[in-house]
């Protein structure tokens, strides 16, 4: 469901459709990093359906694609749960292509199994099996290389770290970027260049720390910006109010009323909830009531947005052209806490503008909610989406060849 095509944004750097790669190995970086359950069958499949186009392209071109990920945090040692094989097999049921999934990632054998299997994919084992993808060690990134001969980055997800297969493998290769990640950074840097208007962004979350930069990116562009889940607690704080238990970052205080001051100069609003959903323990079972802002009691704390604020945000949301959402507006796991994400996902998934979801805990609400469908754009990357909103560089983008 597309309701608008995202503005174009300069790229510098070459993709996959600058490079001649027919009948060659191409190494491409995945983010195959998918949840498994105890029966290590893959949770959920989107990371591995937004590859799917490179690799199909790749095909066409009767390349051999190589592919390789991390899973988990292995911390440079092998272990058996999070070898890539249940990800290899369910990829390969989604693109219905034969596939071979390896037990290393570096070393003669692989070479071996690559040059024997030229009419399969190839999908090596987790690279953070190995210290050296971490480090970002040269000798490793370079046995990575020596398996390819042209290097592709689709991994959005994973571009905000300068890795071996991230950063490291580009020393040795031609490097370009896949669909993927020209469609992450085409449609979130369409945010931060000229957005239709009315702009809105929605943001939540447990800290305000992590969401600061990217207000302040916010504020040169955007119309309103709409506040809740544990971050807004720190912003009442800051505007005086009684916030009771709730979390609160003390040394943020100070940086978010300059950010406040800041906007209002800009004459972007900022908007705190005007009633909450309040608790008198943090547990699912807690007693719990409707309060004003301003009426937090002392020893309880805010773990939703209040029906008022639902509605309040919701008009504001029903006029934009453009949405950006990254998130919580509570404590959503908890039913008697949910009430406020899943109001505020369904208005964004029926807005008339743009709507991108900035992944993270906030992709997980829209599939929780049955709304994937009714969202244009459902970034793969939270921290790199993060990062790259506020107007920081990507180190993996950084690598890739110019144009």
């Amino acid at each position: 469901m597309i309701k608008g095509e995202p503005k174009m944004v300069v790229l510098t750097k070459k993709t996959l459709r600058d490079i001649d790669v027919s009948g060659k190995r191409v190494i491409v970086r995945v983010d195959f990093n998918v949840p498994l359950d105890k029966d290590r069958n893959v949770v959920d499949d989107t990371r591995l359906k937004g590859a799917i186009p490179t690799v199909r392209y790749l095909l066409e071109q009767e390349a051999h694609p190589i592919l390789m990920s991390h899973l988990g945090r292995p911390k440079g040692q092998v272990v058996e749960s999070l070898r890539m094989a249940p990800v290899g097999k369910r990829f390969e049921e989604l693109i219905s292509y034969p596939m071979l999934t390896l037990k290393q990632c570096i070393g003669l054998q692989v070479k071996e199994a690559i040059e024997q299997n030229p009419d399969k994919i190839i999908l090596i084992e987790n690279l953070r099996f190995h210290p050296g993808e971490r480090e970002n060690l040269p000798d490793f990134a370079k046995m990575l290389a020596e398996l390819g001969e042209v290097y592709v980055n689709d991994a959005f997800g994973t571009s905000h770290r300068a890795h071996a297969s991230t950063v490291g493998i580009t020393a040795y290769l031609p490097s370009v970027m896949g669909f993927l990640m020209e469609k992450e950074l085409l449609t979130l840097g369409s945010l931060l260049e000229e957005p239709e208007r009315p702009f809105v962004v929605v943001l939540g979350g447990n800290k305000v720390s992590d969401k600061l930069g990217v207000i302040d990116s916010f504020i040169e562009v955007a119309d309103v910006v709409l506040t809740g889940g544990g971050m807004c607690f720190t912003l009442l704080e800051s505007m005086g109010l009684e916030t009771g238990n709730s979390i609160v970052e003390e040394d943020q205080i100070q940086p978010i009323s300059a950010t406040l001051k800041k906007a209002r100069k800009k004459g972007v609003r900022i908007m705190v909830p005007s009633d909450l959903v309040v608790a008198d323990r943090f547990d699912k079972n807690a007693n719990h009531k409707v309060v004003a802002a301003e009426n937090i009691p002392p020893d309880w704390m805010g773990l939703d947005i209040g029906p008022v604020t639902i509605e309040k945000y919701c008009s504001i949301i029903k006029e934009a052209k453009t949405v950006f959402w990254n998130g919580p507006m509570g404590v959503f796991e908890w039913p008697a806490f949910a009430n406020g994400t899943k109001r505020i996902a369904e208005c964004i998934a029926e807005a008339p503008g743009l709507t991108v979801v900035g992944g993270g805990d906030s992709d997980a609400a829209i599939k929780q909610y049955r709304l994937e469908d009714k969202i244009d754009f459902i970034s793969t990357g939270g921290g790199a989406a993060m990062r790259l909103l506020e107007g920081k560089k990507l180190p993996a983008v950084e690598a890739l060849d110019e144009k």
